[in-house]
């Protein structure tokens, strides 16, 4: 049974599961669609063409598939389609357009533009900025206060720090923007800045504070104003156990898809 509250807000061409909660003063418009089991919380607009998945929760005060420029410019927009099981704080503003997978969550006020596509099991912390056209694989990690450029490529269990800043225009301001690129199992600490273009390989670690002007190759630790490289990641220990520490993937499990196995593991199955 459906808890709709306020039935004149609700498109009576939207599409809405079973048993899903609808709280006060919430707008949902035509050709939407919201699977099973769902909690939309109060004050919240949904847009249309907008595709939220089962079992999602979506808080106060927050825009699903916020309009465009093309919208006021009388064109056609892209759907924006949210996986099942997602959590999307409030605040939040998630504009259509873009593909997000299961499992998906925000932290408060997070700003989503369109064009992006974002993998499964993704976090993205309180106040982030993730701009328009960008690439985020599975398991990535944003914590609070991130940027990220438009054109920004992240892939699979990427670790991002609060304050990073992934910038795209070589010679602002210019409609010429280059993307960073960061491969798997990398970690930016918290205040870097990657200037446009830079190439992030596997495993490195970008110490805090670090402003990257060139590409960091695999199990580089680079760090300073300009980014330097200063250690190998597989020399760092623990700071309180006195273990080696990384690659993280060997020593850290939680909510990640080798909990239990380890990583060895892992991917020895799902090779």
């Amino acid at each position: 049974m459906r808890g709709i509250i306020m039935q004149e807000y609700i498109s009576n061409k939207a599409k809405i599961g079973s048993n899903v909660f609808i709280g006060l003063n919430t707008i949902i418009e035509d050709d939407v669609e919201i699977g099973d089991n769902c909690r939309i919380e109060e004050n919240v607009i949904i847009r249309s063409g907008t595709h939220l998945g089962k079992h999602s929760t979506v808080c106060a005060n927050s825009i699903i598939g916020e309009h465009t420029m093309a919208f006021y410019n009388g064109e056609l927009e892209e759907p924006l389609y949210i996986g099942s099981y997602s959590l999307i704080r409030s605040g939040s503003i998630i504009y259509i357009g873009s593909k997000i997978g299961d499992h998906f969550q925000t932290g408060h006020q997070v700003t989503i533009r369109e064009k992006s596509r974002i993998g499964s099991h993704v976090s993205v912390g309180t106040l982030s900025d993730i701009q328009g056209d960008c690439e985020i694989g599975k398991y990535v990690r944003l914590h609070s206060n991130v940027h990220i450029g438009q054109k920004s490529v992240i892939k699979p269990y990427v670790w991002i720090f609060p304050y990073v800043v992934l910038t795209n225009d070589p010679t602002p301001p210019s409609e010429e923007l280059v993307g960073v690129v960061i491969e798997s199992f990398a970690i930016v600490a918290t205040g870097a800045v990657l200037l446009p273009g830079v190439h992030i390989e596997e495993d490195c670690l970008i110490a805090a504070g670090a402003i990257v002007t060139k590409d960091v190759h695999k199990f580089e630790v680079v760090g300073g104003n300009p980014a330097k490289v200063i250690s190998d990641v597989r020399k760092i220990k623990n700071h309180v156990t006195g273990e080696v520490a990384y690659p993280w993937k060997y020593h850290f499990e939680r909510s990640m898809p080798w909990e239990s196995l380890g990583y060895e593991n892992w991917r020895l199955i799902n090779e």
